[in-house]
């Protein structure tokens, strides 16, 4: 039978566990906003991401928050395809004129080659992440 306080300390233990395995993951639900909330809840969310599921840019995978990293300096990229034109053939985005929006690499780490993750910019500020391939977007909110 274990003692008072070896039972406190294995009941601490769980609730952390149950903390940890609940609360990780940088495109877990909790990084998904409803139009209209923001990170901080000060500022609403811009007009060219209403509608959308968002991330904050600080919620993004360490990858992700590499490339736009990169983006902000104007490169180097390390993918000959990153700043080519997106072509929006999914019409998971908001349609615009052919050119537009470009796309850039986010590193899959694992992966034997560009793996299935993306921003995608628009020539107004936008900027889009992508976790599957461009089957569905999260807008980044910076």
């Amino acid at each position: 039978m274990l003692t008072r306080s070896a039972r406190t300390t294995v009941s601490v233990l769980l609730a952390c566990l149950a903390l940890l395995l609940t609360g990780c993951g940088g495109e877990s639900k909790k990084d998904v906003r409803p139009s209209g909330a923001t990170a901080s809840g000060a500022a609403a969310t811009p007009g060219w991401a209403k509608g959308m599921a968002t991330v904050r840019a600080d919620r993004l995978p360490p990858e992700a928050r590499q490339t736009l990293a990169l983006i902000d300096r104007g490169g180097p990229y390390p993918y000959s395809k990153d700043g080519t034109v997106f072509g929006n053939f999914e019409k998971a985005l908001p349609q615009q004129k052919r050119g537009y929006y470009h796309e850039y690499t986010v590193n899959t780490p694992k992966s034997r080659d560009r793996g299935a993750r993306r921003l995608v910019t628009g020539q107004s500020g936008e900027i889009y992440y992508t976790g599957d391939h461009y089957k569905s977007f999260k807008a980044v909110l910076r």
